[in-house]
Formats: C-alpha cells, sequence, structure tokens
C-alpha cells in the first residue's frame, strides 16, 4: 500500500527524482521493488490517476526540453539536462509497457492512450537507431499493435516501418527481420496508393535487394507474403527482381527462384493470374528471346529450371502447358537460331509437357508429337541448336528410358553415335554427344545398348578438336566408374597409349585417370607394379613417361618411392645376370598378350626408359622427400651404392642422360665417381656441342652447390682468350686441373646462356659472392677491345671470332641487368650499362659513316659491324628497360645515344633497333589519372617524353629522305620498320595529352604533305585520281597508313588528331584539304572507325567552301581537285 502511494506520488515533475529513483531500483535485480508488481496491484481508478500524471510529466519535460534541442544541449550547459529528460521518457515507456500486459478488458486507458501518442510523436522524431530509449518505444508500439487496442494500426505502421529500416541499417538483423514477418499483417490495413504509405512502399521494393532477407527464412516467408499483398505490388517485385538478377550468384537465384515457386503455390484467384502471366511466363518469354552471352540468361533459365523439376504435381504439370502452349512451338521453328536453342533448352527440360486433364490416349500422342520435335532438333541446320538437343534428348533418355518405346531410345542413340558424334561441320556438335552421353550412362539400363554401340566412337579419340577428345576420354572415364563396358573395347589401348604419348596435358591427364589402376595397381605387389611398368615401357615409351608424369596426382609419396626402389632392383638384376630379365614374368594380362617371359639382354631402349621412368618419379617426390629426411638419406643411400655401377654397365648416350639427371639430386659425395669427372667433363666437351650434351652436366654442377667453379672456368676461358698485354696470368685457383685445356670462349658462352636462361641455374650463380660475379662482368666487358680491334680493321685475321666478341658483348649487357635486378641496393651496373652507352657513342658510331664508292670494302664491313653493335645493345636496354630496371636516368641516357646514332650519317640503319627503345621507355612511363606532374615541363617524365616525341619526328624525317634519296632502299627500310612503328604508335596512343600527343601530329603532318606534294606535281587532270586502298597512296604515306590502320584504337587517335588540326585552322590550301580527303577515303574503305572518319570529314566539309574554285577551264587543274575532293566528301559523308 504505502509502495504504490508512494510511486503514484511520484509521477509529477516535482517529485521526478522519487520516480526516476523507483524506476532504478525496479531495474536493480538485487531490489524487491517491481513496477509490474506495483501496477498490478493498483485499483483501476488508482491506475487511471498513475498513468494521467504520467502523461502531464511527459508533456511537462518534452515542452521544457523538446527531443530537437538534446543534441545541442549535450554541447553546452543547460536547464534542462537531456540526459536526465530521456531518462524520464524511459521511465514512463517503462510504466506504459508493463501496464499493456496488467490491462484487462473494459478498461478505461484514455490517458494511457495518450502517453502511447507523444511517445509514438518522439519515436518518429528521431533518427533510426539502436538507442535503448528508441528500442523500448518501438517495443510498446509493437505490443499495442498486437494487443489490438484503440489506433493500433497507427501503432502498429510505426512499428513495422522502424523494423524495416533497423533491418536495413543493422549488421545482424535476424531479430528486426522476425519482427518484420511477426507484424506483416499490418500491410493488410495499409491503402497502397496512399501517398503517405509510399515510403513504405520503396522499402518493401528493397526488401528483394537485400540478401539478408532472401537467405533468411522469415525473410523468405515475408516476401512470399508481399506477392500475395497487393495486385499492383507483383509486377514492382517482378521488375525490381529483373534489375538485379545479374548481380545474384548462383546460390542467391536458387533461393529467389524458391521464392516465386512458393508465391506462386500459395497464390489464388487474381494473384495466381497476375503471377503466372506478369511473373513466370515473362520469364519464359525472357529464357527464349535472350541472347545466350546475356548475363541474365543463365540465371532465367535457374529460375524456369526450378519450377521444372517440380514437375509430376499436377498443377505444375497445369501451369507449365498453359503457360508454354503460345511461346514455346513458336519459337522452336523461329527463323533466329538463338530463338530456337534456347527454346530447345526449355522444351527438352520441361519434357515432357502436357495437360494433366487429358486422357492417356491425348497425353500420348502429345508425348510422341513432343518426340518427333525432338528428333527434328537433331537435325536442325545451326550446329549451336544440334548442341543444345544434343543436351536435352540425353536428358530425356535418362530420365525416362523406363517410359519410352525400345525403338524410340534406339532410333535417338543411333542418331547421336553414328550422325552428329562424327558431325564434320562442327566439334561443337560432337563434344556434345561425349558430354551428354554421360547423363544417359547414369541409368543403368542404358548400359546393353551402349556396350553395343559405343566401340564405334574409338576413332574419336583422335578427333582433331581437342575439347572433343577430353570430351570422349570423360565419357569413357564414366564408362569406367558405373561399369557400363569395359573401356579398352570402347577404345583399344595402343590408340589410348598413341594419343597420351603426343597430347596436350589436358588430355593427357584424362588418359591416365583411365589407365592408372592398369599400370599402377596399388593393391598389387610391387613386383607387379614393375611388370606392368616394363610392359607399358615396351608398348610405348613416350607413353609411359607421360603416364609416370601424373601418378603422382593418383597415390600416395610412398607408394612412389617403392615403385622407384622395384625399378632399382630390376636394374641391379641386369647388371648382374648381364641384362637378362628372364626372371621378370608378363603377369598383365589386361594390357598384354604375351605369356613368355621378358628378356632385355640387348634391349637397351627398355632399360633407358626404366632409368627415365625414375627420373620422372623421382622428380614428383622430390618435395616430399626435401620433407621426411629419413626417406631421403635411405633413397640417397640406395641409389647412391649403385650409381657407379650403372654408369659403367649403362654406356649407351640413351641410358647416360637420365643417369646424369639422377645424379643431380644426389649430393656429390653420394656419387664421388661421376661428380669428381663433372667439370672435367665440362672442360673438355667440343666447343660446337649442342645444350643437350652439356646441360644436364651443368644441372648438376649448380644443384650440387659447385656453380662457383663452373663460373670461375668461365671467367678463365674468357680470360685467357683476350688479347694478352704482357701481364703474368693468374694460376691462384680454386679449381686445379692438371691437364691444360686449350681456352674455349664459345663454349664458355654457350654455358653462360645456359646458366641465365634456367630459373633454377641462374638463382644459383647470382647467389654466388658478388666479388666473383663482378670479376666476369668485367672480363665480358673487356670484350669491347676486341670488336674495336675488328671495327678498326687491326685485329688479326687469325685471331678470335668476331660472331664470339659480339655475343660477349651482348652477354656483358644481360649479365650486368640480372646483376642489378638481384642487387638491392645501388645502380653500380646500371652506370655500367651507361658507360658501355658512351663507348658505343664514342668509338663505334664514327664508323656509321656513308660509305662512298672509293672508301673500299672494310669500311663498309666496319660499317655494317658498326650497325651491328649498336643494334645488338640497343636489343639489351630494350630488354632491361621492359623488365622495369630502367630509372629516369638510364632512360635519358639511353635517349641520348639514340639522338646521336640517327644523327649520324649512316644512322638512319638503326631506325628498327630504336623504335623498341623508344616504346618501352614510353611502356614504363604509364599515364596517371589527374597527375599535375605531367603538366610540369621540368618534370622529368615529361621531359624524357618530349625527348621520345622529338626522336620519334626524326626517325619520320629519316624514313622520307631515304625514300627521296634512294627510293628502293627506302622502301626496305620502311618495311623493317614496320613492326616497330605498330608498336610503338599502340602505346603512345594511351596518351591523351602533351608531350605523345605530338607523335601523331608528326604522323599526320607527313601523310599530308606527302600527298600535296604529290598532288602539286600533277599536271594532267586525268591524274586526279581518289585513292581507294593504301597501295594507292604516296609510299610514306602507304607505310604509315597500314600501321595506323593496323589497329582500331591507333586509327581513332589518328583521326582525332585530323579533326583537332582542322578545328585549329592549320590546313592553308586545297590541295591540303584534297590530301585529308584522300586519307579519309582510304580509312574508310578499310571499314575502320566510322564515326571518327564522318567527324573529321564534317571538319573538312566546313572549310571546304573556302577554297571553290569558279574558273571555266575544265581543264584548270586546281578545279578538277575541287570537285573530285567535293565527289570524295560527298562519298566519305554518304550523302
Amino acid at each position: 500500500m504505502v509502495k504504490r502511494d508512494a510511486f503514484l506520488q511520484s509521477a509529477c515533475k516535482e517529485n521526478v527524482e522519487d520516480f526516476l529513483q523507483f524506476i532504478q531500483l525496479h531495474k536493480d535485480a538485487a531490489q524487491p521493488f517491481d513496477v509490474e508488481e506495483v501496477v498490478q496491484e493498483m485499483p483501476r481508478g488508482q491506475r487511471d490517476a498513475l498513468w494521467g500524471r504520467l502523461a502531464t510529466l511527459l508533456e511537462d519535460v518534452l515542452l521544457e526540453s523538446p527531443p530537437e534541442r538534446w543534441e545541442a544541449d549535450m554541447e553546452v550547459e543547460s536547464a534542462a539536462d537531456p540526459k536526465h529528460v530521456m531518462a524520464v521518457v524511459d521511465g514512463v515507456t517503462l510504466v506504459a509497457s508493463v501496464s499493456l500486459k496488467v490491462l484487462q478488458d473494459g478498461d478505461i486507458y484514455s490517458a494511457l492512450l495518450k502517453i502511447i501518442h507523444s511517445l509514438h510523436d518522439l519515436l518518429l522524431s528521431f533518427p533510426v537507431s539502436e538507442s535503448p530509449l528508441q528500442r523500448h518505444i518501438h517495443l510498446l508500439c509493437e505490443a499495442w499493435w498486437k494487443k489490438g487496442l484503440k489506433e493500433k494500426e497507427t501503432f502498429g505502421r510505426t512499428a513495422f516501418l522502424v523494423s524495416l529500416q533497423k533491418s536495413f541499417i543493422l549488421k545482424k538483423p535476424g531479430v528486426e527481420i522476425q519482427r518484420v514477418w511477426s507484424l506483416h499483417d499490418v500491410l493488410l490495413s495499409l491503402d497502397y496508393t496512399a501517398e503517405e504509405n509510399k515510403q513504405i512502399i520503396d522499402l518493401l521494393s528493397q526488401c528483394f535487394h537485400r540478401p539478408t532477407y532472401i537467405r533468411h527464412d522469415d525473410g523468405k516467408r515475408f516476401l512470399v507474403f508481399l506477392f500475395n499483398w497487393n495486385i499492383s505490388f507483383i509486377w514492382v517485385i517482378h521488375g525490381t527482381i529483373k534489375n538485379q538478377l545479374e548481380f545474384y550468384s548462383k546460390a542467391m537465384t536458387t533461393l529467389i527462384s524458391e521464392i516465386y515457386f512458393r508465391a506462386w503455390k500459395k497464390a489464388s484467384g487474381e494473384f495466381l493470374e497476375q503471377i503466372e502471366n506478369s511473373c513466370i511466363q515473362d520469364f519464359m518469354q525472357c529464357a527464349v528471346l535472350l541472347h545466350r552471352s546475356s548475363p541474365v540468361h543463365s540465371k532465367v533459365r535457374q529460375i524456369l529450371s526450378y519450377f521444372h523439376t517440380r514437375k509430376g504435381c499436377h498443377k505444375v504439370d497445369k501451369m507449365l502447358y498453359n503457360l508454354y502452349r503460345p511461346i514455346l512451338w513458336k519459337a522452336l521453328s523461329a527463323p533466329n537460331f538463338e530463338v530456337r536453342a534456347n527454346a530447345t533448352l526449355l522444351f527438352t527440360e520441361a519434357f515432357p509437357i502436357h495437360d494433366p486433364n487429358q486422357n492417356n490416349q491425348n497425353v500420348d500422342e502429345d508425348i510422341q508429337k513432343q518426340l518427333d520435335t525432338a528428333m527434328g532438333l537433331l537435325n536442325d541446320p545451326h550446329p549451336t541448336v544440334r548442341s543444345n538437343a544434343t543436351l536435352g534428348v540425353c536428358k530425356i533418355l535418362a530420365k525416362c528410358w523406363e517410359l519410352l518405346p525400345p525403338t524410340v531410345i534406339t532410333d535417338f542413340l543411333k542418331k547421336l553415335v553414328t550422325k552428329l558424334a562424327t558431325d564434320t561441320s562442327s566439334p561443337d556438335v560432337r563434344c556434345s554427344v561425349f558430354k551428354c552421353l554421360t547423363f544417359v550412362l547414369d541409368n543403368s539400363l542404358s548400359h546393353p545398348l551402349l556396350e553395343k554401340l559405343l566401340p564405334t566412337l574409338k576413332y574419336s579419340l583422335h578427333d582433331n578438336s581437342e575439347k572433343v577428345r577430353t570430351a570422349f576420354l570423360d565419357m569413357l572415364i564414366k564408362v569406367k566408374a558405373v561399369r557400363a563396358a569395359k573401356f579398352w573395347d570402347v577404345c583399344g589401348m595402343d590408340h589410348l597409349l598413341a594419343r597420351l604419348s603426343i597430347d596436350s596435358h589436358s588430355v593427357s591427364k584424362r588418359i591416365v585417370d583411365l589407365l592408372f589402376k592398369s599400370f599402377f595397381p596399388v593393391n598389387e605387389s610391387e613386383r607387379e607394379w614393375c611388370n606392368r611398368c616394363i610392359t607399358l615401357i615396351q608398348m610405348n615409351p613416350m607413353a609411359a613417361r607421360k603416364f609416370y608424369q601424373h601418378v603422382y596426382r593418383h597415390t600416395a609419396p610412398t607408394n612412389i618411392i617403392k615403385l622407384m626402389l622395384a625399378i632399382r632392383r630390376v636394374l641391379n638384376s641386369c647388371i648382374q645376370t648381364n641384362f637378362d630379365l628372364s626372371e621378370i614374368n608378363d603377369s598383365n594380362k589386361e594390357n598384354s598378350a604375351q605369356a613368355e617371359p621378358v628378356t632385355l639382354g640387348k634391349d637397351v631402349a627398355v632399360v633407358s626408359s626404366l632409368l627415365e621412368v625414375v627420373v620422372i618419379l623421382w622428380k614428383s617426390v622430390e618435395k616430399a622427400l626435401k620433407q621426411n629426411e629419413e626417406a631421403q638419406k635411405y633413397i640417397f643411400a640406395k641409389f647412391g651404392n649403385v650409381m657407379a655401377k650403372y654408369f659403367q654397365a649403362f654406356e649407351d648416350e640413351r641410358c647416360t642422360a637420365p643417369l646424369v639427371h639422377l645424379a643431380s639430386f644426389m649430393p656429390p659425395a653420394v656419387v664421388p665417381t661421376f661428380s669428381f669427372g663433372v667439370l672435367s667433363r665440362l672442360r673438355r666437351m667440343d666447343p660446337g656441342a649442342v645444350p643437350t650434351q652439356y646441360s644436364q652436366l651443368l644441372d648438376c654442377i649448380c644443384s650440387w652447390g659447385q656453380a662457383s667453379d663452373i663460373l670461375e672456368l668461365i671467367t678463365d676461358w674468357l680470360t685467357e682468350a683476350l688479347p694478352k698485354k704482357g701481364e703474368k696470368a693468374n694460376t691462384n685457383r680454386r679449381v686445379q686441373i692438371q691437364d691444360t685445356v686449350e681456352a674455349r670462349p664459345d663454349l664458355a658462352l654457350l654455358y653462360l646462356e645456359y646458366l641465365l636462361s634456367h630459373t633454377s641455374t641462374r638463382e644459383k650463380v647470382l647467389a654466388l659472392d658478388q666479388g666473383q660475379l663482378k670479376q666476369l662482368q668485367t672480363v665480358l666487358g673487356n670484350w669491347k677491345s676486341v670488336l674495336y680491334a675488328h671495327l678498326s680493321s687491326t685485329a688479326d685475321p687469325k685471331s678470335l671470332s668476331l660472331d664470339t666478341a659480339l655475343k660477349a658483348f651482348v652477354f656483358h649487357g644481360r649479365f650486368g641487368a640480372h646483376l642489378q635486378h638481384s642487387s638491392s641496393e645501388g645502380r653500380d651496373y646500371l652506370l655500367s650499362l651507361e658507360h658501355v652507352a658512351a663507348w658505343v657513342a664514342e668509338q663505334v658510331l664514327p664508323f656509321l659513316a656513308k660509305c662512298t664508292n672509293g672508301d673500299g670494302d672494310h669500311l663498309e664491313k666496319s660499317q655494317l659491324l658498326a650497325v651491328q653493335i649498336t643494334e645488338s645493345f640497343l636489343s639489351v636496354c630494350r630488354d632491361i628497360l621492359l623488365v622495369g630496371l630502367g630509372d629516369e636516368t638510364f632512360k635519358g641516357q639511353i635517349l641520348h645515344l639514340c639522338s646521336l646514332i640517327l644523327i649520324s650519317e649512316a644512322g638512319y640503319l638503326c631506325i628498327p633497333a630504336v623504335l623498341p627503345v623508344l616504346k618501352e621507355v614510353v611502356e614504363s612511363c604509364a599515364p596517371e589519372e589527374n597527375s599535375e606532374a605531367q603538366e610540369n615541363q621540368e618534370d622529368p617524365t615529361t621531359v624524357i617524353l618530349g625527348v621520345v616525341a622529338n626522336i620519334f619526328q626524326k626517325i619520320i624525317e629519316l624514313l622520307a629522305c631515304r625514300l627521296r634519296k634512294e627510293p628502293e632502299e627506302g622502301k626496305q627500310l620502311c618495311q623493317s620498320a614496320v613492326a616497330g612503328l605498330k608498336d610503338f604508335l599502340q602505346t603512345a596512343e594511351a596518351w591523351d595529352r602533351a608531350p605523345l600527343s605530338g607523335v601523331f601530329s608528326t604522323v599526320f603532318a607527313v601523310v599530308v604533305v606527302e600527298k600535296k606534294n604529290f598532288l602539286q606535281k600533277i599536271t594532267h587532270p586525268e591524274e586526279v585520281i581518289t585513292p581507294e586502298s593504301i597501295e594507292d597512296m604516296p609510299p610514306l604515306s602507304r607505310v604509315l597508313l597500314s600501321v595506323i590502320l593496323a589497329s582500331q584504337s591507333v586509327c581513332r587517335a589518328f583521326l582525332t588528331e585530323v579533326s583537332s588540326s582542322l578545328d585549329s585552322d592549320a590546313i592553308s590550301c586545297l590541295n591540303e584539304l584534297a590530301a585529308i580527303l584522300h586519307v579519309l577515303a582510304v580509312i574508310k574503305h578499310s571499314g575502320q572507325a566510322k564515326g571518327n572518319v564522318k567527324s573529321a570529314a564534317t571538319s573538312v566539309q566546313q572549310q571546304l567552301h573556302k577554297y571553290a574554285v569558279t574558273s571555266a577551264d575544265s581543264r584548270d587543274i586546281q578545279r578538277v581537285i575541287y570537285e573530285s575532293s567535293v565527289k570524295t566528301l560527298n562519298e566519305v559523308l554518304d550523302l
């Protein structure tokens, strides 16, 4: 009694602190005070008085501190503390909530309704958030609606709206989605057409954008409900989903399909009709008419497939029959092949499409017509339709085998196997047959018939299309998996092995999948594994190598190591019995018909193949062995013990190669006899040796960590071969060889080339001591003196080869690039290359002087050598820039060298080598978006690109000059520069601003000037002819236009420059306009950039009238050119 009175008295502004104290006691679980208990004990009159006092209290505090001022009042001190006000509001909300729980029928709650109204207005004034106060008011509105009290529609609408908004903004909206579903009946009282409900309707359509709604169970229930809420909203939903469909994943599309299906299943009356006609039938129409490349097409088909998989239900069958009837049959005979192909997929997937209300006889007639239609689609003239029909027919056979007449089944399969599987007009159709027969094989009833038909397909393994061969093998794997037939009866073992030996990785992998258990029966003994291995080698050695390359994918490393050791035992027995393998019997009944023992007395081919198999197997388990040190030591010991005997017994070259490879896997101490002689063998190698003779020896040296020895040998040979300057050769070497061998610089460079060209050996070399690497770099650089001696004709004819010196010069640059790349800091090696550039400029370029008739052959030879040296160095520089090693300084030095080359008398000969360098310089300065630095004339990139543009201009001038002075030589030079010009212009096109925009200005100016000069030389009106192809243009223009027309982007950039020049009034005479029109006519005939051509022609049209010639003399050349220009312009503009 005392508590009730005290609590009632506290519900006023004067005693608000006491009220808040009571609320705090209620929230404290340790305190016995419970507001709900107190309110429940109050008589009706006292409760009504409490609500009235609370309504007044709430009105007073909100009047003193309105919600819109709370945020501002928190930042400054004010009379009404917002936190205090919020605590009061929260307390009133708490009392109102517990009052709802104790409210009984017949209670008058007008005062409580007033409180709810005030709190409701307060809730609407808040931005949606998760604040406790807002959540409490929200729950109060929800409880009021569920209680069914006065004005519940208003409070229910607000509760629903807030929950809907919160479900969009929360990271974990599951609870709010459940609340939205619990409040979904609120929508039944909303007016869909009212303006005030537009916000809710927009939010409802957004629910179909939200994956959280689509995935959540209650969310899906809510979305299904929305389809049956308002008939006008169905089209809004459908449009929203269609707009988002291309962005849905496959899993999301499945959920959307489920929502459509459940909505359709739940609907009735006009709602059902609207869903069928506006949604499902619209999807059917889209599935038929959309392009196959459309991102939406597969999603639409997935939705329809969801309905197709639910066939067998009377309602579904009836719906599909009614909705497909006006669409599908017309589409199957449409003129457009894509429409027919799309319709074929739908038809065969939905088969049979029938009216379940018909009698059995009519249903059978309909199905027979549909089977006839399917057979007709297999004969369609377009391969895409035939492919889709093949897929559909195979699915029909797999699904309806028991229901179809045997004659129909046989006809379909014979059509597939005998006709379409050998369709020469389309590999896609052949591929489709084998891919789709796997569906038929899933039905075990098909196996007896297919067992008879499939052997006719064996030659498909040798189809000229890889994807057909792949599909055929996938089908064979399926045949083996389902045990429909013996796969070797379908396709013989000799065919499979022949294809395995020569085919690609994709095909080989599948053949190994097919044959693995035949040649590596893991459940048999290791002896049997070895027998099968020998049998496979005897059948096809190349196939055996390919087979064991893929074995690691099918079995554990342990089994592979066991096979290696089993082969070792066989090889040991060969040594012990003088190559007699009579003890090994062929028990492989499946793969070989011979029953006599295998005797390999002199069959070195089988022994070499066994060694190769060991190498292949070892390579496949190398990583696994490194992780198991004990197993690795065991293998080393086992093979190390017999390697010396193998080298002694198996002396044939075919055996030596795998033995050397095998030795490279082991430490040198394990194979001492061999390892001690490797370096000596490399020293004694013939200078004309091919890579197969020394590559494995070099691999061995590097794998043993002895790369420094071979590098020292290379350095020695290159040093000793250089002309001596009287100094005593360094005899303090780490590797001592007793017998002397003449220096072989050519062989040294071959070794170096191999070491640098392969990743494994290159890494070993570059990891050596920097001193040794620098020494080799210096020695390579010293060979410049030999080149200069040949240039100046002071070299002894019996001395070093020029080719060797030139190769050493190139390797100096390449080796320097590798060293720079591996160097963590500094640019010493780039600096060395810059010194070489200076040497080329000072010592080589003077020999590019133009030879005269009296200069003699030696000067001509010197000039050609100078060109060769220069081009070789530029090639190295291009590669350095290509891999991103060149910095700004290096680029500047190389561009300076290019400039010096081009101003040399015969520098034009190096144009084909200069252009790739320019291209790589531009490529390394990729344009950046919104870069202010690039507009700065002092920026290094801008300066470099400006130099590039100038050099390119000089190149064009040189080409024009050579064409004037020496037309034949000039044409050959232009042709040799075409590839470089194409690459450079394609790279320069990426820049749409200065300084590289000047490149296209140069090209445009040259073409126009050359054509203008040609027009000025015309003396007879008959000579004014509009060109139709680039062959009708002057020589340089012909070359440049062929380059421009080779790329659409370059062509567009060139035409942009044409329009820009015309708009800037840079054209000053009729002949120039005529020249431009001739260029546009050539480009138009090529079919490139039609829009840009017309744009440029429009700019010409605006200027051509200025040069109108009104001369009465019909022989006046200018008048003829003008009339021809007008005619050409009309043709270009299609007027």
